[in-house]
């Protein structure tokens, strides 16, 4: 009992210890930072960039920005990035930050919270700070995209601009100046105030059009006017790797010039005092297609015009961002629009901010003569087949898509047909002709989505302040043209999971999608454009020139044998893998009597060999006309007269 009676006592004073203990508590909050305020700065912000650096492609930047106090001062690199809907600005990429006052070094310290806010302690007496430091572009791929190069540099405003915490970023002016390298040009939407040697300072305006104005420069630059007697300057600039790039045929500037007109056709308006397509034709310039409300911001093939016939497949980029300018810049979701940089936005109405754009961006394309009709349906046709086989829609509707900028922010997916990604733009687009083709079939073809257009994206024309809209605006418009439960047919097929690809547009508009053993010249262009074998209609799997697996269709052939992406055929049958031998291989395994199609897979440093259960031939997309039916999709593509 002693015994029992020492470890009941020990027990007892142990759990009395513990019971004294305070538990942990959460560190006190970090210091508040301002809410953004609709009210004017107390001056106005210098942004200097000096991006002569080529040769380290570092980029030298000094902000000069007025403070009205002592004390507390919080200062902003934004976060997020407008027209890339998610916060990806690179702040990874901001090195070497100095903070001085009246020539003397102020210590910063980053916010723990909000990284992309940094506080000074302002001595009092100071009327201004002056903030030092470098933006480290990209040297090599793998870093980030590259936007810089010995021929063209590409500045984004967004990258190297500060500002004061606690206003609206249009309520904060700013005078921006850049050197660049000499004998350069250059093309921005932001205008000249003066060019002394190799520095150009513009014009004072805001913070928000500063961000939204970024520059091409280049050693090899032309600018050529698409309308000269419009109601708005509009100028198609070119960067390139060499001169001769720049050398264009008139038929070809033309149908960038009737880009121009169609969309005024079809719009009704325009929301810009000047607009600069911003077009670097390069393979040496990371890509990029970003749309801005007076400029565009895009990246081409270097042999854009040389190669103009063998162009096509991605020539729809400059109609979309141009598009963008009255969708997305001039109209935009209320949701969307926020009043800084750094308050986050929200992607809910993508469908009609991208999905709509990316419609009228083929659209436009084929009315203005940058694609054929026949090479538009090609287009539709390959859109079309990847939702017929996007196994993600079984379980994921379109909305929940536009979180993606957000949750994937265009990271490599492993099973895109299961994940889906961003299929608000594409998918939103099969939809958009669902509803264009529903309109023109009911009214007799008297009506059409470009009355909605017109209706939605034409109001206050030459204006380019913001007009946000929600759900309820759209349906109301769309009624205005035709009255129909649209409320039901938008929330069907973008908030419901839906089994079945949108593609009632197609065969409203004439057309069955359709698969055949010859792929369409559009197809055979992606495949020579991406160096890939696309066989994912029928293996379900597409192959890079190295052998290297880069897509497996979920629940496709090549799934059910167990591969996946990243493993590489060594052979095909017993012979060395190439691309036609793959194809060969297919269509040979139709025949009973023949093998199916053995492919050797390296996988690592193991091998083994998978035999795909699959008899059905090559398989590609393309449309067929419906006898009998009109040809609304024709009509579509048709300029308007």
């Amino acid at each position: 009992m002693k015994a029992l009676f020492f470890s009941v006592s020990v027990l007892s004073l142990v759990a009395t210890a513990a019971l004294a203990q305070s538990p942990p508590e959460s560190a006190p909050p970090t210091p508040p930072i301002a809410a953004p305020r609709d009210i004017p700065y107390v001056g106005q912000l210098k942004v200097a960039v000096d991006a002569t650096d080529l040769d380290r492609k570092i980029w030298n930047v000094t902000t000069t920005m007025p403070v009205a106090k002592s004390g507390d001062f919080v200062f902003l690199y934004p976060q997020w990035v407008p027209g890339g809907h998610s916060p990806r600005n690179d702040l990874d990429k901001l090195a070497g930050l100095v903070v001085t006052a009246n020539g003397k070094r102020i210590p910063w310290v980053r916010d723990v919270v909000n990284v992309h806010a940094f506080h000074v302690d302002v001595p009092a007496g100071v009327k201004e700070i002056q903030i030092r430091y470098q933006f480290l572009t990209a040297v090599e791929g793998k870093v980030g995209r590259i936007e810089v190069t010995p021929e063209m540099l590409n500045l984004q405003w967004l990258q190297v601009v500060m500002y004061p915490a606690g206003y609206y970023t249009r309520q904060i002016p700013v005078e921006a100046s850049v050197k660049l390298p000499e004998g350069w040009k250059f093309a921005t939407a932001l205008e000249t105030a003066k060019t002394d040697g190799q520095t150009t300072t513009f014009k004072p305006t805001n913070v928000e059009i500063l961000v939204d104005s970024p520059m091409m420069a280049g050693k090899y630059f032309k600018s050529i006017d698409l309308d000269p007697t419009g109601p708005a300057p509009v100028r198609l600039n070119l960067v390139a790797d060499s001169p001769d790039n720049l050398e264009a045929k008139p038929e070809q500037i033309q149908a960038h010039k009737e880009l121009v007109q169609q969309a005024y056709k079809l719009y009704g308006s325009h929301h810009y005092d000047h607009y600069d397509f911003l077009v670097a034709m390069s393979d040496r310039l990371g890509g990029i297609g970003l749309e801005h409300h007076r400029s565009s911001e895009n990246g081409v093939s270097p042999k854009y015009f040389t190669d103009w016939e063998k162009q096509y497949a991605g020539r729809s980029l400059l109609p979309h961002e141009y598009t963008h300018s009255w969708n997305g810049k001039f109209r935009r979701a209320a949701d969307l629009w926020t009043p800084n940089l750094n308050v986050p936005m929200r992607d809910s109405m993508m469908w009609v901010y991208e999905g709509q754009t990316q419609y009228w961006g083929n659209v436009l394309a084929a009315r203005a003569g940058l694609m054929t009709k026949q090479q538009a349906l090609d287009s539709m046709a390959a859109t079309a087949a990847v939702y017929d086989n996007r196994r993600g829609r079984d379980w994921r509707p379109v909305q929940d898509t536009t979180n993606d900028p957000i949750i994937a922010n265009r990271k490599p997916l492993s099973w895109l047909s299961w994940q889906r990604s961003e299929d608000y733009y594409s998918e939103g687009q099969l939809v958009w002709l669902d509803a264009d083709t529903l309109i023109r079939e009911k009214t007799g073809g008297k009506k059409s989505l470009d009355d909605f257009a017109k209706a939605f994206f034409g109001i206050d024309n030459g204006s380019f302040s913001e007009h946000t809209y929600v759900f309820d605006d759209v349906v109301k418009t769309l009624n205005g043209v035709y009255p129909y439960d649209w409320a039901k047919f938008l929330k069907s097929r973008i908030q419901e999971v839906q089994p079945r690809a949108p593609l009632d547009g197609l065969e409203r508009g004439g057309y069955k999608l359709v698969y055949t053993d010859t792929p369409t010249d559009f197809m055979k262009q992606a495949e020579a454009r991406s160096k890939s074998v696309s066989l994912s209609y029928s293996l379900g799997l597409s192959v890079g020139g190295d052998g290297v697996l880069t897509d497996v269709q979920w629940d496709g052939p090549a799934f059910k044998a167990g591969l996946t992406q990243g493993l590489t055929i060594v052979a095909v049958n017993g012979e060395a893998y190439e691309g036609d031998k793959l194809k060969e291989a297919v269509k040979a395994a139709m025949k009973p009597e023949n093998p199916l199609v053995e492919l050797l897979i390296k996988d690592g440093s193991r091998y083994r060999t998978v035999k795909i259960d699959y008899r059905g031939g090559l398989r590609y997309p393309r449309l067929e006309r419906i006898a009998g039916v009109p040809d609304h999709l024709g009509d579509i593509l048709a300029p308007k007269k």
